[in-house]
C-alpha cells in the first residue's frame, strides 16, 4: 500500500518528496487545473499566490533558522527557491513560475511518485481506501466539499482572511519618479522605491479609507491574520500606521534629492527579468477598479498597468491542539494526517516545513523507526510546539523566537537574537545526529 497526499502545494510536495527519499511510494492528488481556486492562476504544483517572498534569510532571524534546518533535512522547497531566487535584499524571493515549474518537475519525474489530477471531496473518498496513511495538505484553499468533510471530522472550523498584493508591469512604472535601494543598504538595487510627500501620502490614506471593498458573504466574518493585514485595514488603525509600517521611509534616501521622503512604497521584482513587480505589504481587499484608481495615486505608479490585482480569500485551519496529536494525526480519524497551513502554521517556509516533518513522520512509521521530536529550542521544534500549545484562542503563527523557551541564563537585549540562534543551531545539530540514517537525506536523495 502506498501513502496518499491530498494537495499539491508546498506542504504536499515536501511530504511526497520526503517519503520518496525514504524509498516509499506515494500518490499525490491535486485538483487543479480541472478544479480551480479563487487565488491560483495555473495548474503548477507549489504555486505561490500571496507573495513571491519566503521572507528573511538572516542567520539571526527565526525564519532564517527554519530555512537552514529545512535545507539540512533535504527540503525540496528550499532547493527550488535557491535555484530560482531573485534579488530581494535580506529576504529569499523567487521567480514564481520558475519555482513552481521546478517543484512540479521534481514530483512528476520521481519514479516513486504518482501525480493524480482530480479532486478529493471527502475523507471517505473511495480513492483514499486502502492507503497506508492519508496526508491532507490541501492548504487554506481546500475545496468546499473537502473542507466540509474535515469540519465534520474535527467538530468545528476556524478561518481568517488572507489578502494578496497586486503586481504591476515594469514598463508602466515612471522610473523618473522612483529609485533603487534597500533599507539600510542604499547601494543595493533589490527594491524599487516610490516616494511620496506628506500631502500625497495623506490623500492616499484618505482614498484607502473611502475605497470600496469586496463584500464578504453574509455568513462570513472577517478575521485577518495580524502578519498579513490588508493595507486599507492598516490605514484604519491610524493616519500614520502605514508611514510607520510598510511605507516607512527609514533607511531610504532618494539619490536625486539627497533627502528622505515622507513615505515610500517599495516594489519587489516578481521574476529575474524584472518585467513585473509586486507592491510590498500592499495586500488588499479593495475592488479591482478601486485598486487601479487608488494605487495610481502613488506618483511613480500614475500610469501603472496591473498584471494581477490584489484579492482576498478565506484561509481554513483547524484548532490544532484539540484536533491533532503530536504527529499531526487527526485524533478523531486515526490514519488521517494534516500538513501545511491548514494545521495552524502561517507562511510559506512554515507550511513547507510542516509538510516536510509530516513526510518524515510517515516514513518513520512505515519503517518501524523511532523519530525523535526536534527540541523546542530549534525553529522546527518551536513551530511544531505551537501546534500542541493552548487550545483556547488558538491562532495561526509564523515561526518566531517567542515560541522557543527563554534562555536559562540572562542575555542582554542586544545579543538576544544571536543567543537564540546559537542555541538553536546547537540543539538542531544534536537532534540531527540522533535521526535514523534512513530518514537523513544523502546526496542521492537531493533533487
Amino acid at each position: 500500500m502506498s501513502h496518499i497526499i491530498v494537495g499539491g502545494g508546498l506542504a504536499g510536495c515536501e511530504c511526497a518528496l520526503a517519503l520518496a527519499r525514504a524509498g516509499l511510494p506515494a500518490t499525490l492528488f491535486e485538483m487543479r487545473p480541472g478544479r480551480p481556486t479563487p487565488a491560483h492562476q495555473s495548474g503548477l504544483l507549489a504555486e505561490l499566490v500571496c507573495s513571491n517572498s519566503l521572507r528573511s534569510i538572516e542567520p539571526t532571524a527565526a525564519v532564517g533558522l527554519l530555512k537552514e534546518e529545512m535545507e539540512r533535512l533535504g527540503s525540496l522547497v528550499m532547493q527550488a527557491a535557491r535555484a530560482t531566487s531573485v534579488p530581494a535584499g535580506k529576504a529569499l524571493a523567487v521567480d514564481r513560475e520558475l519555482f513552481a515549474r521546478r517543484v512540479t518537475e521534481a514530483v512528476e519525474q520521481h519514479p516513486l511518485l504518482s501525480l493524480e489530477r482530480r479532486e478529493i471531496t471527502s475523507l471517505d473518498d473511495p480513492a483514499l481506501a486502502g492507503a497506508e496513511a492519508v496526508a491532507i495538505c490541501a492548504g487554506p484553499l481546500a475545496s468546499d466539499a473537502l473542507s466540509a468533510s474535515l469540519r465534520q471530522a474535527v467538530g468545528g472550523e476556524l478561518y481568517f482572511y488572507d489578502a494578496i498584493a497586486p503586481i504591476v508591469d515594469a514598463a508602466s512604472i515612471d522610473m523618473e519618479l522612483a529609485f533603487w535601494g534597500s533599507r539600510w543598504r542604499p547601494e543595493d538595487d533589490d527594491y524599487l522605491n516610490c516616494p511620496m510627500d506628506r500631502e500625497q501620502y495623506e490623500a492616499f490614506v484618505a482614498a484607502l479609507l473611502a475605497g470600496q471593498k469586496v463584500p464578504l458573504r453574509d455568513f462570513e466574518k472577517a478575521v485577518h491574520f495580524e502578519g498579513c493585514l490588508p493595507v486599507e485595514e492598516m490605514a484604519e488603525r491610524g493616519p500614520m500606521t502605514l508611514a510607520f509600517g510598510p511605507m516607512k521611509p527609514v533607511g531610504l534616501t532618494d539619490p536625486r534629492t539627497g533627502r528622505r521622503a515622507f513615505a515610500v512604497v517599495q516594489l519587489r521584482a516578481e521574476n529575474r527579468e524584472r518585467t513585473a513587480f509586486n507592491l510590498v505589504g500592499f495586500q488588499t481587499k479593495l475592488t479591482y477598479p478601486e485598486q487601479a484608481r487608488i494605487f495610481r495615486m502613488i506618483p511613480a505608479l500614475r500610469r501603472a498597468e496591473f498584471l494581477r490585482f490584489g484579492s482576498i480569500h478565506r484561509n481554513t485551519f483547524v484548532n490544532a491542539p484539540l484536533a491533532l496529536n503530536d504527529e499531526l494525526e487527526l485524533k478523531a480519524r486515526p490514519g488521517v494526517f494534516l500538513g501545511g497551513q491548514i494545521t495552524g502554521v502561517e507562511g510559506y517556509p512554515e507550511s513547507a516545513a510542516s509538510g516536510l516533518w509530516l513526510g518524515m513522520v510517515l516514513a518513520a512509521r512505515a519503517k518501524g523507526l523511532v523519530l525523535p521530536r526536534p527540541p523546542r529550542e530549534t525553529a522546527l521544534g518551536a513551530l511544531l510546539g505551537h501546534l500542541q500549545g493552548e487550545a483556547k484562542g488558538f491562532q495561526p503563527s509564523n515561526v518566531n523566537f517567542g515560541l522557543m523557551p527563554p534562555p536559562q541564563e540572562r542575555v542582554r537585549k542586544k545579543g538576544r537574537k544571536e543567543a537564540y540562534a546559537e542555541r538553536a543551531r546547537a540543539a538542531f545539530a544534536a537532534w540531527l545526529a540522533e535521526l535514523p540514517d534512513a530518514l537523513v537525506p544523502g546526496a542521492e536523495g537531493m533533487v
